[in-house]
């Protein structure tokens, strides 16, 4: 049977053979080392720390500052979510420490503590779109305007935290306490380090390369990585939980998740090759009703 169907002969397919089609495709893609990720990681987060000397040295403009430090932030999390999933290296092989380490260092321009990043995240692809256990539901609205207030609204004081009560339901064990443990300490570092700054006379500075960049590059992230892939957030079958989008301005802009779809059935291929492997399986995910649609 020839994988790279066309429309023509996959409608003369069964579900098994579309399966194993998809599958076979899949896994061309799958447990690649994404060396285009670990760059990305690198150059982000090295970016990101340079900005420290190199403003409060008075070398580099604040408006630049915080103009470097946004997009810092928004690509932050892309590298860290790779190792979420183990892409760089399953547990047990031996580059596991690079996984482990571009997933705690990757996300802290937005204070993102990974093992509870991993947890919920895991929570998300098993419960996409269920209301009750679905940690990204809370961003479910109607348009994108209404998405990015959402996402500022759970931000504010007094609202639900959806990961602090995913952890919650996951229950009492060693796993989720370290977790909660961790993202305790990371998130009090990142305070002590803003008030430290503040107190020797650097608010403007701080503000403008970390606590801002964090608030404007999460909304982001939220609209783009939660919002866009799921919306409406009404169906939860394996082929209907997320979409394939055309995105107004292009799959850069909008993440690489104008594929997100095929991350969700096959989270093992690397982002950089889900674009490549969505052209590939296109006539087999269409035939198996997901969802095409714009942005």
């Amino acid at each position: 049977m020839n994988i790279n169907a066309t429309p023509m002969n996959v409608s003369e397919m069964n579900d098994r053979e579309l399966a194993r089609a998809e599958l076979t495709i899949a896994r061309k893609y799958t447990d690649r080392f994404s060396w285009f990720m670990a760059i990305w990681w690198a150059l982000n987060l090295t970016c990101w720390l340079s900005l420290w000397p190199l403003t409060l040295m008075g070398l580099l403009p604040l408006w630049a500052a915080f103009t470097i430090a946004l997009f810092n932030v928004m690509l932050c999390y892309l590298p860290s979510h790779e190792a979420q999933h183990s892409n760089f290296a399953k547990s047990g092989d031996r580059l596991r420490w690079l996984n482990e380490l571009i997933g705690y260092t990757s996300t802290i321009p937005m204070v993102l503590p990974f093992k509870i990043a991993r947890l919920t995240h895991m929570e998300h692809h098993t419960h996409t779109n269920d209301p009750e256990l679905d940690p990204d539901f809370g961003i479910k609205a109607d348009n994108w305007v209404q998405a990015i207030l959402t996402t500022i609204k759970r931000r504010q004081p007094g609202q639900p935290n959806s990961y602090g009560l995913t952890l919650a339901q996951l229950g009492d064990n060693p796993v989720v306490k370290r977790a909660g443990l961790e993202g305790l300490i990371q998130t009090l570092a990142f305070w002590v380090i803003l008030s430290a700054f503040a107190w020797s006379g650097y608010a403007i500075e701080v503000a403008l390369i970390w606590w801002l960049p964090r608030y404007v590059g999460t909304t982001y992230i939220g609209l783009m990585l939660s919002w866009a892939p799921h919306h409406p957030m009404t169906e939860q079958g394996r082929y209907r939980n997320t979409r394939y989008f055309k995105a107004t301005f292009g799959n850069v802009v909008a993440m690489g998740m104008e594929h997100h779809i095929v991350h969700h059935l096959h989270p093992g291929i690397p982002l950089n090759w889900n674009g490549v492997a969505f052209e590939e399986m296109r006539p087999i995910l269409e035939a198996r009703g997901c969802r095409m649609e714009a942005f």
